[in-house]
């Protein structure tokens, strides 16, 4: 005779197991319990290091203690932005239940997931599996979709607000929908921290026409709300005339002292090139610490980064050297400072990474601001008032990317089927498509089964057949090709960087290594590297006898000035004009501020500064918006292009987050506040920018990564990939092709939109041009350049090919303009 099982409280086995520890359940967390077992949905937000794993986590195990007799099957469905945080996150959530008693496997699927366990999941899954929105994709293209899911309860999105904003998060909808529309009683929860928009993250996860969601916030006087010091890294002197990255290394005695009080920390950097030169700088420096010092970002070697995570767990670590590598969930408790180099950019991007210190409730954050140049000091006070006052960034949803949509339907339909109507129905309860038109998904699905009316000659465009009103995917070789392009991760193609003996050292990317021959000397995780050849795209390397050398440079790392920050940066600019210095960042670059308010005048919320200048290089124009660096790409063309229907003339453009330069030889009429007002004036907006900018080939260029995720190209198979220049080629020629004879093609349409969107900010362009509108215009004619033009004629410089160095011709600058500066003031700096 077989025993009953014994009923169970599992709340009360919660509770009892935290009081063992001495631990005391933070009343956030005992509301997400509840609103679990209550079958409720919802998103919990909180501080990093507060406990929000344990608060989604515990309310299914809570009810799993409580039916002892129901095993097997996928139960738990953990959701991860990088497959870099699954082990971390499964081994953590294994060890909590099995504490608690539960007998429940915890495992990963990831592309790093061997094959063999990839198919033995797929007979049987464990009870809850940690994966990524990629991987779930690949599970929903197996036949037997519909049976690894049918006993889900519980879908948990960790880091919500990273996909948030991407189509990485579009796909994730996706699946979410398909999930619900087969268990409708499916709870989801999304963990987010911070993040400036939290009611809309939370209806986008949840779906279109859902019962309404419960956000749960972690209030200070509940979580033991982590102390948070910001303060910058003040230069002991400034040069009055500063400019972009000259002023980060010229700061390294200060951080090593920081360093040097510390236990561990993480340095993190805007951009790997950074990285690189910050890790050699202070190996250099302290060459004793050089087993304690460590090098991470998504270029180097994946098993280097593991074994870098494992020594910062374990303490092993004074300072690891990171990018936003290391920016998300991993729990380094024994971090207790944080260092940023260069501006974060962002709030959020500061609070997260601060967050990173003191990782665990209750301990303290603290993060060290190093300015790579004089008003980044400005941009630090900014943030930390910001952040004082609650204004953080938003992360807005995409809608109707019509190739992610695309690649679902070949997913399902490699998988399980599907009919139109039913899929129709269920891709519309998704934020993503709730606009979707019939006709819109319609043309979709002629995509998939005959490449439309331009390509349905070619067989490898039909790739889904609909027989009898179902869709699917008959031919096991496209269906074997569509899952290893599953995803809508794309970036510039990568060169495998390996040692002429052995040892692979990560990847660089193609379009730097195309501009090296053999004997060019790079720096690269961390060190000084020959290269030798390249062959099959791999880059064979050899240690290098000589330092000098060049750094590789990343597209990724161009990150544009939110406008949480620029406001709160125009803030206390005005303060300043007012005569007010009430943060020491910018008590320190005060000798700065008082010379641009001298030789010209500081900007504002209220006013649009306008500088104009003549040099022996022609009529100089500078604006100071403070939009960012990609709205003023666009307003810088579009100012060109319109001055240029004035005045013919050819115009060489320069930007920074701050403003933007316009610099033509030809003589300029003078321009009076309507003639500005007409130039900046947001009336044919679209019109202009598409005639100011080379708007097709940058349209050509994003089609490409609309092309592959839609599956009108392939990447290649594993080893076997194309190379940059063949998916350009190819997705070039469809392009063009498409462009003479199907001019109405969606994705085409998509790719406009994308560029203009993302890489142009239309929308944030729009806003400074009506803001320009109510503005006071403040045109002030100039001898010399003021010190916020002057990093704009620096960017300028950087970038022109020139025998002679830049650095020298800079530095003769420097000299001009203050002994101009000297006879004006009658001051030194």
């Amino acid at each position: 005779m077989v025993a009953e099982p014994q009923s169970v409280d599992g709340l009360a086995a919660i509770e009892q197991w935290f009081a063992v520890h001495d631990w005391q359940p933070a009343p956030f967390q005992r509301r997400a319990w509840q609103a679990f077992r209550a079958g409720r949905s919802g998103l919990i937000h909180a501080s990093t290091g507060t406990g929000k794993t344990l608060a989604a986590w515990l309310g299914p195990v809570s009810r799993a203690l409580e039916q002892p007799a129901r095993r097997g099957g996928l139960r738990v469905l953990w959701i991860t932005p990088l497959r870099a945080l699954a082990a971390d996150t499964a081994g953590h959530l294994q060890q909590s239940a099995s504490a608690l008693g539960l007998d429940w496997k915890v495992e990963t699927r990831t592309g790093d997931t061997s094959a063999s366990v990839r198919a033995r999941q797929r007979r049987k899954m464990p009870e809850t599996l940690v994966t990524t929105p990629e991987s779930l994709s690949v599970l929903l293209s197996y036949r037997n979709a519909e049976d690894s899911f049918r006993q889900l309860e519980a879908v948990i999105v960790d880091e919500w607000h990273e996909l948030l904003g991407s189509k990485r998060g579009v796909q994730l909808q996706l699946c979410l929908a398909w999930l619900r529309a087969r268990n409708p009683a499916l709870v989801v929860w999304g963990l987010s921290a911070t993040l400036g928009n939290l009611d809309e993250a939370m209806d986008v996860l949840l779906g279109e026409g859902a019962a309404p969601g419960e956000r749960i916030t972690a209030a200070a006087d509940e979580t033991d709300e982590k102390p948070l010091t910001i303060r910058g890294l003040c230069p002991q002197n400034i040069e009055r005339f500063p400019w972009a990255g000259h002023l980060g290394l010229s700061q390294l005695k200060g951080v090593l002292e920081y360093l040097q009080q510390g236990q561990s920390a993480l340095l993190f950097t805007n951009t790997r090139s950074q990285a690189e030169l910050w890790f050699e700088a202070i190996l250099k420096a302290r060459i004793d610490w050089l087993t304690e010092l460590g090098l991470h970002h998504g270029s180097i070697d994946r098993g280097v980064r593991k074994r870098i995570e494992e020594g910062l767990r374990q303490g092993d670590f004074r300072c690891v050297v990171c990018t936003s590598s290391l920016d998300l969930g991993v729990d380094f408790s024994p971090v207790d400072r944080v260092v940023q180099v260069g501006s974060p950019k962002g709030v959020a991007r500061l609070m997260q990474r601060a967050g990173r210190s003191g990782h665990q409730p209750g301990a303290a954050s603290e993060i060290l601001c190093v300015p790579s140049h004089a008003f980044e000091l400005v941009e630090i006070a900014a943030a930390r008032r910001a952040w004082a006052a609650g204004r953080v960034e938003a992360r807005r949803p995409p809608r109707l990317s019509l190739d992610v949509l695309v690649q679902h339907l070949v997913t399902l339909a490699a998988g399980p089927g599907f009919t139109a109507d039913r899929a129709f129905d269920e891709v519309r309860t998704t934020h993503a498509f709730a606009a979707l038109t019939r006709d819109q998904f319609d043309w979709c699905l002629t995509f998939i089964t005959q490449g439309g009316p331009v390509l349905e000659h070619y067989p490898q465009f039909q790739r889904v057949v609909a027989q009898a009103g179902r869709y699917s995917v008959e031919d096991t070789g496209i269906a074997r090709r569509h899952r290893l392009s599953i995803g809508t991760i794309t970036s510039d193609a990568q060169i495998h960087v390996r040692f002429m003996k052995g040892g692979s050292l990560g990847s660089i990317e193609e379009t730097f290594i195309a501009r090296l021959k053999p004997g060019d000397v790079f720096l690269f995780s961390g060190r000084a590297l020959e290269l030798v050849k390249v062959r099959d795209l791999v880059a064979y390397v050899r240690l290098a006898k000589t330092r000098r050398h060049r750094v590789p440079r990343w597209y990724g790392g161009r990150l544009p000035l939110s406008s949480e920050l620029a406001d709160s940066v125009l803030e206390i600019l005005e303060e300043v004009q007012a005569g007010e210095y009430a943060d020491a960042e910018v008590q320190a670059i005060a000798p700065v501020l008082e010379l641009q308010k001298q030789q010209s005048a500081l900007p504002g919320r209220p006013q649009l500064l306008i500088e104009r200048c003549r040099s022996r290089e022609g009529e100089h124009l500078f604006l100071f918006p403070f939009a960012g660096r990609l709205a003023h790409e666009g307003l810088a063309a579009l100012l060109a292009w319109r001055l240029g229907q004035w005045v013919p003339a050819t115009f060489s453009l320069s930007v920074n987050d701050y403003g933007l330069e316009l610099l033509t030889s030809t003589r300029l009429p003078e321009l009076n506040d309507a003639d500005w007002q007409t130039l900046l004036s947001p009336d044919n907006l679209l019109d202009d920018v598409l005639a100011a900018l080379n708007a097709g080939e940058l349209a050509r260029r994003q089609f490409r990564d609309i092309a592959r995720i839609s599956g009108l190209v392939f990447q290649g198979f594993p080893g076997r990939g194309k190379t940059d220049r063949q998916l350009q080629a190819s997705t070039g020629l469809l392009y063009d092709t498409l462009q003479r004879y199907d001019p109405e093609h969606r994705l085409l349409a998509q790719a406009s939109r994308e560029v203009l969107e993302d890489q142009l900010e239309l929308q944030r362009l729009q806003a400074v041009l009506q803001r320009a509108a109510g503005q006071t215009l403040l045109q002030m004619p100039l001898e010399r350049f003021s010190p916020l033009a002057f990093p704009l004629w620096v960017e300028r410089q950087r970038n022109r090919i020139t025998t002679e160095s830049w650095q020298d011709r800079v530095q003769r600058m420097i000299a001009s303009l203050e002994q101009h500066a000297q006879r004006k003031t009658g001051k030194r700096p």
